[in-house]
């Protein structure tokens, strides 16, 4: 996965292009999509996608990017999950593979039709294309086995709790929140009655 930046490849007219294109984006993302502007590099897109109702990868959030080429648009962009994912038609290394990004690119079709088809990738998976062989053969022969492993690593890997600041307080009213107050009324009550204790030997 190629970490290097192509602006500096890339024409001042394809670079205004695709600043214009993800700042909208950003601005107004499509249903489930957000896109992240990089404003140290806008050939580096980074995005969210939402794992669609009715498939294994519900309920979880997957980053992925973007990487423009130096002959962007002539020649489409390389596509990666950054979250592990177990899908037919991404590798081990979360490359993407789907035929837009090959021999179906035209330059017209920009950022939003590349995320909006890896957004389908999810609902539909192509078994034909597949770069997980594992995951492309289960899909076909035992959809169930696809499906339980599928969401065995979007539990591990892509729930939006797992993105949660280690160094956050519980909730205020969760339940270490409500042990917490409880535990605080019971040493106030013993101070209390102590306290009482003393003023009655006082008299």
């Amino acid at each position: 996965m190629s970490s290097v930046s192509n602006v500096e490849n890339l024409p001042p007219h394809v670079i205004r292009q695709v600043w214009k294109e993800v700042t909208e984006l950003a601005r107004e993302p499509p249903e489930g999509i957000k896109v992240y502007l990089n404003e140290d590099d806008i050939t580096d897109v980074q995005a969210t996608i939402e794992g669609p109702e009715g498939t294994p990868y519900a309920g979880g959030i997957f980053r992925m990017k973007l990487v423009l080429g130096k002959d962007f648009p002539a020649s489409p962009p390389k596509a990666y999950f950054l979250t592990k994912i177990f899908h037919p038609n991404v590798s081990s290394s979360g490359e993407i593979c789907v035929n837009v990004l090959k021999k179906d690119w035209k330059a017209e079709l920009g950022i939003r039709h590349v995320l909006l088809t890896v957004k389908c990738l999810l609902i539909h998976p192509n078994p034909e294309s597949a770069l997980n062989e594992e995951a492309g053969r289960l899909l076909l022969e035992a959809y169930e086995d696809y499906a339980a492993h599928a969401k065995l690593l979007t539990e591990i890997h892509a729930l939006p709790a797992n993105a949660a600041p280690t160094n956050a307080g519980p909730a205020a009213d969760g339940p270490s929140a409500k042990k917490h107050a409880a535990d605080k009324d019971k040493k106030l009550a013993a101070k209390k009655k102590t306290d009482k204790k003393r003023a009655l030997k006082r008299l």
